[in-house]
């Protein structure tokens, strides 16, 4: 696959457009100009409204833009909008003058052919790229003729998840311009009840933010709005340039009477299960961290500021070891020990005097590790009941010993031998991500990227602190048998306090009148199982007030649920196994018009005489070496 086309979530507009080509930023002609008021050469973008519903976690978003064009001539308008990486998008259309050009989502080699010829034509594209820390920023432009209005649509959605005890929604707010028409509205609807529900907008102040927005909450139902005026929106009184320029924030969580909540909908299930008020399962850690020259400064320094707020965290139960990588392996202590209070202090002494050095030994750092927590438990050194844990943090790759990175892949994995979870930190982005996260994930754990930024040490805790309490080890989700069809994971290592585990599936049979879900876990004190039996009728019943939402979500969150596995086990598949794994893929992408990094979205319209096409790809996050998955940007030739 060609270069140009894998790594980037393009969306290219294909036309001969204004001679200039393409802006070099988005809403480049949207920005700020002394001109009269709302109007940026000539464009007006007189409404933009995100508007947002949120059923049982899943969330579908649409972004809606209009302009119009005030100028004599024709000219360009340009649309861009910041959506979560977790996303799928799932429609984008133009409207123009009335008349809709819809998106239809196609095979990715279907809709390559059709980028090609046109590029190949020297027609202009535009891009959609990663954009910070969660967001892939979607950016179209077209020519709109002289009195000729415009309407930009786009659509996605995503399954909020759970962390440190709370959905979060994230929405990027930029206008560039004053809006006469701008609202961000989201309607939540939780069938187990909410139980808090909280807004906040990094660029403006709370005393502005107030009087802009509402939000409440009651029983299943919450409702947040945020529509500032047009003095709301300036950046000083007397000033035509906007202040809306950063996040708009929600969270919420949900009652939780019982540890779980099970709900069917038109023959699809799905299964939320987060226990509360278990005890906490103690665990074992080795931290296995770079001090390779390429540490020097403020990458070590703030990478033991992490550490020593680590260490403040750690539970007299728990056991711990540090093992360093250069050039070579050293470590704390010859093997785990016990976090008591001399043991913390004297590692914090040791974090404090950390090093960098040398070269980048991965391989060889992963396997000490890995080989000090099966010895700890073959020799009883930690608790029966205790779980173990690797973190590595790294960031660049493996240059000394063994660096060839399916080679290290496959060490770890004979050595972990599917016994306990590996979590990566790729720090900044000279790193191979990729081979971090499908490590990671073939060894049941995640990659996390730190950001080279002021926060790194915080983003380190922030990772630490989903993984801090573990309260269930070995959970195994358990449904009816032969009345299950295209059941997503149901077999997790950890249950980790604050987070959520979910299941989905499709039933057999339409004439159940009941079913029943156990959970089975190891907690710290004892093993434990959890039943949850839904009466058909009683679901019906309570289906019947969330019509005004949207009635296929639990179908659709299925979807979703399976794609992304899918996606991830693809990622370290081989051979027919792949080839059956993107099948499965691509098909559900195609059939719930899904953009994943398997389909592209086409927006076909007639300009010119000649075929105009937007395609839209998903990226993943690994990419180019510096983290911002590029595209060119094509110009006329």
């Amino acid at each position: 696959m060609a270069s140009v086309w894998w790594p980037c979530l393009i969306l290219a507009l294909l036309s001969g457009l204004a001679a200039s080509g393409f802006p070099r930023s988005p809403f480049q002609l949207l920005g700020k100009r002394s001109l009269p008021e709302g109007v940026a050469d000539g464009i007006e973008v007189y409404s933009t409204k995100i508007n947002s519903k949120v059923t049982s976690r899943f969330a579908h978003n649409v972004v809606t833009t209009r302009a119009v064009n005030r100028a004599d001539t024709a000219k360009e308008a340009s649309f861009d909008v910041e959506l979560p990486k977790t996303a799928f998008i799932t429609n984008f259309t133009l409207t123009i003058d009335g008349v809709t050009y819809p998106g239809n989502v196609k095979e990715k080699e279907v809709a390559k052919k059709q980028y090609e010829k046109a590029v190949s034509q020297g027609k202009t594209a535009g891009l959609v790229k990663a954009s910070g820390r969660k967001l892939e920023k979607f950016t179209v432009s077209v020519n709109v003729a002289a009195g000729s209005k415009v309407t930009f649509e786009l659509t996605y959605e995503e399954l909020l998840k759970r962390h440190k005890g709370k959905y979060e929604m994230y929405l990027k707010v930029q206008p560039k311009q004053l809006v006469k028409h701008f609202k961000i509205d989201v309607d939540i609807f939780e069938p187990q009840g909410i139980s808090m529900l909280d807004a906040e907008a990094s660029f403006i102040t709370n005393d502005l933010l107030g009087s802009a927005l509402t939000k409440s909450f009651s029983g299943k139902k919450g409702h947040v709005s945020f529509k500032p005026s047009l003095d709301q929106q300036r950046s000083c009184p007397t000033c035509t340039d906007s202040l809306l320029n950063g996040d708009f924030t929600i969270t919420y969580d949900v009652n939780r009477e019982s540890p779980g909540n099970v709900q069917i909908v038109n023959g699809y299930f799905v299964h939320f299960f987060a226990p509360q008020g278990l005890p906490v399962v103690p665990k074992n850690v080795a931290f296995v961290i770079d001090i390779s020259g390429s540490m020097a400064g403020r990458k070590l320094e703030q990478t033991k500021e992490a550490l020593l707020r680590i260490l403040e965290d750690m539970k007299e139960e728990d056991y711990l070891n540090f093992i360093l990588f250069s050039g070579d392996v050293s470590t704390w202590k010859e093997r785990l020990v016990q976090a008591t209070p001399e043991n913390l202090q004297e590692a914090r002494m040791f974090v404090k005097s950390m090093e960098d050095k040398g070269m980048t030994n991965i391989n060889d750092g992963l396997l000490r590790g890995i080989s000090m927590l099966n010895k700890a438990r073959e020799e009883h050194r930690v608790p029966e009941r205790s779980t173990s844990i690797v973190i590595m943090l790294t960031d660049g790759d493996a240059n000394v010993g063994e660096s060839r990175p399916e080679k290290i892949q496959e060490n770890v994995r004979n050595a972990i031998g599917g016994k306990f979870p590996l979590y990566n930190l790729g720090f900044g982005n000279n790193l191979n991500y990729n081979f971090l996260e499908n490590m990671a994930l073939e060894n049941h754990g995640f990659a996390r990227r730190i950001y080279e930024d002021s926060d790194a040490d915080l983003q380190l805790q922030g990772f630490y602190e989903e993984v801090a309490n573990p309260l269930l080890t070995g959970v195994e989700m358990e449904y009816p048998e032969n009345a299950i069809l295209g059941l997503t994971q149901n077999t997790y290592q950890h249950f980790y306090d604050g987070s959520e585990i979910v299941v989905a599936g499709r039933l057999v049979g339409e004439d159940v009148n009941s079913f029943k879900a156990d959970v089975k876990g190891h907690g710290a004190t004892n093993d434990l199982t959890f039943t949850e039996e839904v009466d058909m009728k009683e679901m019906e019943k309570a289906l019947q007030e969330r019509d005004y939402i949207f009635g296929n979500y639990i179908e659709r969150l299925w979807a979703y649920l399976t794609i992304e596995q899918l996606l991830e086990k693809r990622k370290n598949a081989h051979g027919e196994e792949k080839e059956n794994l993107t099948a499965q893929a691509l098909d559900l992408s195609l059939k719930y018009h899904f953009v994943t990094p398997l389909t592209s979205m086409v927006v076909t319209k007639p300009e010119d005489n000649e075929d105009e096409r937007a395609i839209a790809d998903k990226p993943g996050e690994g990419g180019d070496r510096d983290g911002e998955r590029r595209c060119p940007l094509l110009q006329h030739q």
